[in-house]
């Protein structure tokens, strides 16, 4: 009886030894069922093929991966693809699947049912290691023919390996179309950065910023040249105006000595020449060739101021037929002019220099603002240059990859288990279905009895008295069968048991 309360575990030992032939009678029964639907329930066929990643042969180290698509996310890309209307329809036809439901089932149900009859799935890690990286996949074909489910392992197994083939050509071929297409563009903008450069290279000539030092060191020298060219003036200048006038002087004497003068003006034309002596000697040394010619020329004067005074010359004598001027005064002449040269060609030197630092200091004024704009150039052409230079590199990369892929030296996929020819159906399995009816009819003999004693009113134990009386049991006296009647059989197990009496 079960009313209510607590049961122990002697209770379901007690029900289980009453109710055993229900347990038994319900597995043995679902384990014969479940083989007979087994037997008569169609048969499919599973054909199988294990395919591995084979890695590149190459180093990644000496040829970077250009293919480099998680392997996953590439296995579920090729399964769509593979597993499309267009490649599925092509495979029905040629084998000829589902001809006999051809009537009954439209073309994009039996594309599903193809496509249901087919799984892809990874293989699962090496056991006792804990890399968890995509190393291959299982592709399986479930079909009513054995034959045709290995047919079409083995095609969509060699569609998966073309795919992948094809998938790594076009990403090597557009990687290098690509990157071959914006390495001319920045090919082009980098040569117009660099004529830009160049251009402002050349207009900017001297004023760059790796030219103020130099600019500096040119104004060191062109004032230090000034400042000899404006004492070398001043030289000149100085030389030119004496020369001015020892030739005014000694001009004065020679058309004096033309024109007779008494012997007040050779005196004082004596004077005037010691005069001029005594400067050239404050200049010159006694050795200088125009102090000896002052010096020759006073004693010359002086014999003459002599003779004259010893002669008594009063009047004024005749002019000089002689018109030619001495060699002294030529030479004088002479010497003016050179003065006057070097004079003129020292202004001129003076003011060359004068506009070449004039267009130094502008060069150095110009030359913060210069320096901005030569940063922007050159900025401008660094990156276009860092630019192509990178896609230089990724360009070789490609390449290096394009042929390692074409020489099927990368990450390909290799069939290790071709598809097999199956002599057993993968479903149904009767072993199986044997297991499984026998497990649902325990659990149905297991509900059944649980009935059985729910109906069950018999109270067995003085713990169950107490229980549904409520009060304490005095005795119990046992169940007395009539001579003749036989208790224990099957069917006493399916029957509520007789209420003993109880006191």
């Amino acid at each position: 009886m079960i009313q209510g309360g607590e049961m122990s575990m002697q209770d379901y030992v007690a029900i289980a030894k009453r109710r055993w032939p229900v347990l038994v009678v319900l597995a043995f029964l679902g384990c014969v069922i479940a083989f007979g639907v087994a037997r008569v329930l169609p048969k499919k066929f599973t054909s199988q093929t294990t395919v591995l990643v084979d890695p590149s042969r190459v180093s990644k180290e000496v040829v970077p991966e250009l293919v480099n698509e998680d392997i996953n996310h590439k296995l579920g890309s090729m399964k769509q693809q593979i597993l499309s209307r267009s490649r599925l329809e092509p495979i029905i036809d040629k084998y000829g699947l589902f001809a006999h439901e051809s009537k009954n089932i439209t073309k994009d149900d039996q594309i599903e049912k193809l496509r249901a009859a087919i799984d892809v799935s990874p293989l699962p890690p090496a056991p006792g290691t804990d890399d968890r990286r995509f190393s291959g996949f299982h592709v399986s074909v479930t079909l009513d023919d054995p034959v045709a489910a290995q047919k079409i392992c083995a095609e969509i197994t060699t569609k998966f390996m073309e795919q992948n083939l094809q998938a790594g050509t076009n990403i090597t071929e557009n990687t290098e179309a690509f990157l071959s297409q914006n390495l001319a563009d920045a090919k082009a903008k980098l040569d117009e950065q660099d004529a830009k450069l160049a251009e402002f290279k050349k207009h900017n000539m001297g004023s760059l910023p790796d030219e103020t030092q130099t600019n500096l060191g040119l104004l060191t020298g062109l004032n230090t040249q000034l400042q000899a060219a404006t004492q070398a003036l001043g030289q000149a200048q100085s030389n030119k105006a004496y020369t001015e006038s020892l030739l005014s002087s000694q001009e004065a004497t020679w058309k004096s000595a033309q024109s007779g003068t008494n012997p007040q003006a050779l005196d004082q034309q004596l004077a005037q020449m010691q005069d001029q002596l005594a400067a050239l000697q404050a200049r010159y040394t006694d050795e200088h060739p125009d102090v000896v010619k002052m010096k020759k020329a006073i004693e010359q004067l002086k014999a003459k101021i002599t003779t004259a005074a010893k002669e008594g010359e009063a009047a004024p004598k005749t002019p000089a037929t002689n018109s030619f001027e001495p060699p002294q005064l030529q030479q004088l002449r002479a010497q003016l002019k050179q003065n006057e040269i070097t004079a003129s060609e020292l202004v001129k030197r003076q003011q060359q220099i004068q506009d070449q630092i004039r267009m130094i200091q502008g060069r150095l004024q110009m030359s913060p603002a210069v320096e901005q704009q030569f940063k922007d150039l050159n900025r401008n052409y660094e990156v276009a240059l860092g630019f192509y230079q990178d896609l230089l590199k990724k360009s070789n990369t490609a390449g290096l990859g394009s042929r390692l892929h074409q020489s099927q030296q990368d990450e390909q996929f290799q069939v290790v288990d071709p598809a097999n020819l199956p002599e057993k159906p993968a479903f149904p399995d009767w072993l199986l279905f044997s297991a499984g009816g026998f497990v649902v009819g325990f659990v149905l003999g297991i509900g059944l009895s649980a009935l059985l004693e729910f109906q069950d009113k018999t109270l067995r134990t003085e713990r169950e008295v107490e229980v549904f009386l409520k009060v304490p049991a005095l005795a119990m006296l046992p169940v007395f069968e009539p001579t003749g009647t036989r208790r224990g059989s099957l069917l006493d197990a399916f029957r509520p048991t007789p209420k003993a009496v109880k006191g």
